[in-house]
This record gives structure tokens, sequence and C-alpha cells, in this order.
């Protein structure tokens, strides 16, 4: 029998572009006992799958050499906690201290790290890392080549030869420690070649510009990486590092880490809420727009829900935490949206494949153009050498290989930032090529509440038939009770005292109010007190067509009046579900409901109804519109809608929906707004045309360069211009994602 696989996870500094990823999984894969390894360059993080009595000890030791310093991080949720903690945090990574975990930036010049130099704001600024300070030596030198060089041109090439050492013997270690552990054919590794043989044939001047230039390059892309990293991360910095909590009957400042579910805490006017929680005194408008990213502030009170980082208006709250500071919303959404970029898209892992194949392939090529011509036409050596050269700069991979992830992880972070959680770059993919999507109604398309609709007046005015209603219902806390009392608040009237109330089971409840004997129910239970006139009856059915509940008041023997009351649909369901078939989706509402409260909602709503489903019946339906041919997407928020979420191509889940839900969708909308569904569609199809765009341009360049370089008209300081511009151009390309969605 196989021992079950254990899992570490681990924060990696020094890295930011796919070619370091890569290197990393390489390394870590030779390890003995280990399984699988994950890495997001996004999220900065290895995790690692592996026997309980692997030793990932010289993991650290390995990757070093490379630039890479490893620290270890909690599990929190992914599996059993890692053991390895002491080894690798022990390992001393060229001098540097990984004793914090805040992923502290670690400078790896002076041994040759790959610190690409940008980092999220806890790292430092790139121009204070080794890599930046290693480019402006790098280019100081050349320029004093240059200048000396003018001037006493004897020295000249010895001194192009000193410039490019400065860059280059980094570079090459780093190359050395990546052949060492079976990647021989890394970027480092042709830059190396590269370099050394422009040296060999006399042009040192050409060397010495081009390690400089691909300095360039990496810390340009670094500093984008960083961006992108930066991002989802500065969503922490929402919430404030302090928070107003009532103990021992007093109030006192404390850290808002320390909070813990059921304490209350007081917000200010003006305030960041510090925690997650449900107001318990005081009413005031909210700004959610930090969390939301709606720009006008919600008024709540009393059992309103208020989320961490947003920013409380104009009067006082007392607030009752439910969620401590590692699970609060904004907590949440970082850690989803991490998890999330450690999880590979299809297109991804096909880029990557082929980058196996493509990075040797480039070797050989660029061998056969340098020695095929001089040995069987009689070309000249160093000039089909120095032809041969430049096209292993025109090969790296670099661009290529960092076209998707670089895409995928800007379109999970500014998803994120509105709300909108995928669970991984695949379910980014499969996104935007949903063509049908499946919807639960009760608090999905609807509010999950019943509202008055009608207030109906036949015997008493309106205003006196909501009033003696809600005397009736005082204290209730039935949802239509809670619906009447909430509509009565609405219109300011005044309640009055219900004396003597008794509920009769099924049909209704009855008081005396002001001296009169009043009863609130059924229109069945009503009948039996007060005869109805046909017009009553007519009105009645009409709104029970309409799926609303009628209930009916009977005051002093005669029908007073009826109020109606339904779930109705949420604020933008019409926006959503037109703007789902604007982009030729189709909608198919699936509930449990009745079926007439069912097609009355899907009448208002122009959408496909099926009704009066078992959670069987919603996962069979899946099923039958995937065997059409349909990609679908389930949208729920119950647990009856877990299973047809696990089952279709991508489950979301509604905000405010069930942990259970939560957990078994692919993704979510936060803030359980309908016209989010086709927000997240539009987002994934942009981010698949943003992949395409930069594939073709690295591509291209490549193209181009290659034809040009073999024609004699361009050479090396072309070549790797094109390798970096083109990786740099993917990557800003990538980053325009980040601005998706904002106004």
């Amino acid at each position: 029998m196989t021992a079950p696989l254990v899992q570490s996870r681990f924060r990696v500094t020094g890295m930011d572009c796919a070619s370091c990823a890569a290197k990393i999984e390489g390394t870590t894969l030779r390890i003995a006992g280990v399984a699988e390894a994950e890495v997001s360059v996004a999220a900065g993080t290895l995790v690692i799958r592996h026997a309980a009595d692997a030793d990932l000890g010289p993991l650290a030791g390995r990757l070093s050499p490379m630039g890479y310093a490893l620290a270890p991080l909690a599990s929190g949720g992914h599996g059993k906690a890692h053991g390895h903690g002491e080894s690798c945090a022990g390992h001393d990574h060229a001098g540097h201290d990984h004793s914090d975990h805040d992923h502290a930036k670690h400078d790896h010049a002076e041994a040759g790290g790959h610190d690409h130099g940008a980092a999220p704001a806890a790292e430092g600024s790139w121009w204070s890392t080794g890599k930046a300070r290693l480019t402006l030596l790098s280019g100081l030198a050349l320029a004093v080549a240059f200048g000396i060089g003018t001037f006493v041109p004897a020295v000249q090439s010895w001194l192009y030869l000193a410039a490019m050492l400065v860059g280059l013997v980094p570079i090459a270690r780093r190359a050395i420690a990546a052949a060492a552990n079976g990647m021989p054919f890394t970027i480092e590794m042709l830059m190396t070649i590269a370099a050394a043989g422009a040296v060999i044939i006399g042009a040192a001047e050409e060397a010495a510009a081009v390690v400089f230039l691909f300095l360039v390059g990496e810390l340009l892309e670094g500093v984008a990486a960083g961006r992108a990293r930066a991002s989802i991360r500065a969503l922490t910095a929402l919430v404030p590092k302090t928070a107003l909590v009532e103990r021992d009957g007093t109030t006192i400042e404390v850290p808002a880490a320390s909070l813990i579910v059921g304490e209350v805490i007081l917000v200010r006017p003006g305030d960041r809420i510090s925690a997650d929680g449900l107001i318990v005194a005081g009413e005031s408008g909210v700004d959610e727009s930090p969390v939301t990213g709606e720009s006008v502030p919600v008024r709540k009170g009393p059992e309103a829900t208020v989320f961490a980082g947003t920013v409380n208006g104009e009067a006082a709250l007392r607030v009752r935490v439910t969620a401590t500071a590692e699970d609060n919303t904004i907590a949440r959404v970082v850690k989803l949206v991490e998890e999330a970029q450690e999880k590979r898209a299809p297109t991804e892992r096909l880029i990557d494949r082929f980058s196996r194949y493509y990075t040797p392939g480039v070797v050989v090529a660029a061998a056969l153009v340098a020695v095929i011509p001089p040995l069987l036409f009689g070309g000249a050596w160093d000039a089909w050498i120095y032809k041969g050269l430049a096209i292993l700069l025109i090969g790296c991979p670099c661009a290529l290989v960092i076209s998707t992830p670089a895409a995928i992880a800007a379109g999970l972070s500014a998803g994120a930032r509105r709300g909108l959680l995928l669970k991984g770059g695949a379910v980014l993919e499969t996104a935007g090529k949903v063509t049908t999507v499946c919807f639960d109604k009760t608090g999905t398309l609807t509010q999950g509440r019943p509202q008055v609709t009608d207030v109906i007046a036949f015997a008493r005015p309106e205003a006196e038939v909501l009033r003696l209603a809600a005397a009736l219902e005082t204290g209730s806390s039935h949802p239509l009770a809670k619906a009447i009392l909430d509509r009565a608040a609405a219109d300011a009237i005044a309640i009055p005292v219900a004396e003597a109330a008794q509920a009769l089971g099924g049909k209704g409840v009855s008081a005396q109010v002001e001296g009169r004997e009043v009863f609130l129910g059924s229109p069945q239970a009503a009948a039996g007190r007060a005869p109805l006139t046909q017009a009553q009856a007519d009105r009645i059915a009409a709104l029970n067509d309409a799926g609303k509940t009628v209930s009916l008041l009977v005051a002093d023997g005669a029908i007073a009046g009826a109020i109606a009351m339904r779930d109705e649909p949420r604020p933008d369901a019409a926006e959503g579900l037109a703007a789902l078939k604007r982009e030729g989706i189709r909608t198919v509402m699936l509930t449990g409901d009745n079926r007439r409260t069912a097609e009355a909602i899907g009448r208002q709503l122009d959408i496909e109804v099926r009704a009066q489903l078992l959670p069987q019946d919603k996962l069979r339906i899946v099923g039958e519109l995937q065997q059409e041919g349909a990609v679908v997407a389930k949208v729920g928020d119950g647990i009856n809608d877990a299973p047809a979420l696990a089952a279709a191509d991508i489950g979301i889940a509604m905000g405010g929906g069930t942990d259970v839900a939560l957990e078994t969708a692919d993704a979510a909308a936060l803030h359980g707004r309908v016209k989010d569904i086709s927000s997240m569609i539009a987002l994934s199809r942009r981010t698949m045309g943003n992949i395409h765009q930069n594939i073709g341009i690295s591509l291209g360049l490549k193209a181009v360069f290659l034809v040009t370089t073999i024609a004699g008209i361009t050479g090396l300081w072309p070549a790797i211009l094109a390798d970096t511009g083109a990786t740099v151009l993917v990557t800003l390309n990538a980053l325009r994602l980040l601005s998706w969605g904002r106004a």
C-alpha cells in the first residue's frame, strides 16, 4: 500500500518569471521522496507534495546558488503541516536573514542571485534590490569602458571584457548551478555561451552591451511582475492595524489581529472597520467601495453585516466580531487568489511542455547555423559563429514562457479586486467558453427573503390594513411577519399594541387591537370568518398567479384588505441576465420552488424555468446539458446546489451563500450580483485574448529577427533587444488586465 503524501508550502523570494519557476520546480523534483511541485510566480509560493519521511533540508542549499531563498509557510488548510521548517529556515542563503516570513527581499547580487528586482511593498523598493545594483554596476562598467576606450584604444577590448564580466559572472554562476540540478538549457546558459562566444570572435564590445541589456530586461520584467504580485496583497493594507474593543466595561485600543469572535468593537465615524461582523447598535452609511467597488455608501443598521476594510460614515457603530483577522473577507480573498495562482492553466502547461523541447532545439539550430555554412559552403567562420550566437539570444523562451502565467495572474488579481474569485487558471480559461448558465432562484436570482409587494384596500384604507397587520405580527420571527414589519417601518407607520394574540396553527394569527377583533391569515382561513366577493377572489387569484403569497386581514367581521408578498428578484438580476443573452449565452433557472412562483419570476426576468427540482434533479439537468454539447456554469448559494456546482464545467457560488457552496464551487461572486457572472465571463475572454496577443508578440518578434539575423541584417544587439523587448512587452500587455473593471 502506497504511503500517503503530505504537503509543505514555502514562500520563495528572488523569483518573478516563469523561467525561475521552471528551475525551482525542476530542482525540487530531484529531491528524493518528492512527488509533485507547484510553483506560483504571482503568489511567490512553492507547494510540495512528498513522502512523510522525505528530507527537504537540502532544497534550500540547492536553490540558493541560483538566487532563490525559501521560508516555510503554515499549511493553512492545505493539508498536513510540514515538518521541515527548521531545516529550511536554518540554511544560510548567501548570508541573508530568513526569519521574516513576510516576503522580505533578499539580496543575491553578490552570490549571483536572481533577484529580479520588483516586489510588493513589503519587500522594499525595486531600486534597492541586488539585481538593480548589479544592473547599475554593469551599466557603469560599460560606460567607463566606452569612455576610457575612446581615448586609449589599445586597452579598449580589455575594458569591455572586464565590463562584460561584471554582469556575466553572476549569470554564469546561476547557469552552472541550474546545470548541476539537471537543467542545462536555461536562459542564463544561453546568455553565457553567447557572451563568451562573442568575446572569442573579437566582439567584446557587443558582448558587454548584450549582458547589460539582458540585466536591464530582467530588471524591467521584475518591476512589472512585482506590480502584479503587489496588486492583490495591497488589499491587506485596507484593514486597520488597531481596533477599539469593549473589554471589562471599558473601550481600549488593541491590535486588530488580536480580536476574537464574539467581541464588540467600536467604529467611529470615518474609521475603517477592523473586522467582519454584525452591527449591534447604531446606524450609518458604510462605504464598501474598497471591497465591492460600489461607489454609493450602503445604509446599515442593527443585525446588518459589515466587512473588514470598509469605511464607516457619519455615525458610531458597535459591531460584534464574526471572523478573526485570518478569516475575514479580505484575508479569504487574498488566500483564495494565492491558492488559485498556484494552479496552472491548461494553456500554461502546454507552453511549459513546448518550451522543454523548444530551448534545446534553439541550441541545436544555433550550432547548425554556426558550423554548416563554413564546413559545407566555405562561409567565414567568424561571421557564421556570430549569427549562431545571435540566434541563441533570439531563441530565448522567456517571453513565450511568461506569456500565459503573467496574463493569468493579472486576470485573477483583477477579478479579485472586483469580488470575482476564480480558483485557478483552468477555471479562468473555462469561464470564457461557457455557453449555458444555470441559476438557482432563491438567494441567487432573488433576494432570498419575502418582501411586501402589494397592500390592497378592501373595507379599510391601505395604511390601516398595514398598520393592523403589523400589530398582529409584532414579535414574530416568521419570514412573512418580518416582511410586513419591514414594510411598516419603511412607511413610518406607528404600530398599535395587540392584546390576547393567538397563533392559529396553519391558519394565521388573531388578536384584540384597539378593542377590535382582528385576524390575519390565509385566504382559505379568512373566508371562514368573512365572505369573499367574486372581485376579491379574482384579485387574490391574480396575485397567486404572479407567484405571490397572499394574507387577508379580517376586521370587525369583514375583509379589510390583503397583503401580497414575494421573494423579489435582485435589483440587477434582469440586467445581469440580459448581459449574458447579449453574449449568446443561454440562461436557465433550476429551482426547488413551486412551479407557479418560479414561472412568475421567470416571466419577469425572461429566463427559461425548470421548477420543483430536488438536488439530484439539478445534477441530472446539468449532465443532460453537457451531453448536448453545452459548456455549463452553475450558479447557486445553497447546500442543495452543491452537487450541481461540482458537476458543472464551472461552479459559481454567490456571495453570502453557504460554506458548502463556496467550498464546492470553482469560483465565487463575493458580492452576490447577477451581473458579476457576465463580468466573470468577460474577464476570462479578455484574459484569453491577452494570452493570444502575448504568444503572437513573442513568436512574431522571434520569427522576424531570425530571418534578419540569418540574412546578415541584424546581430547580437538587436537579438537581445528582441528577446528582452518581447519579454517586457508581453509582461506589460498582461499588466493591462489589472485595470480591468475600473471606472
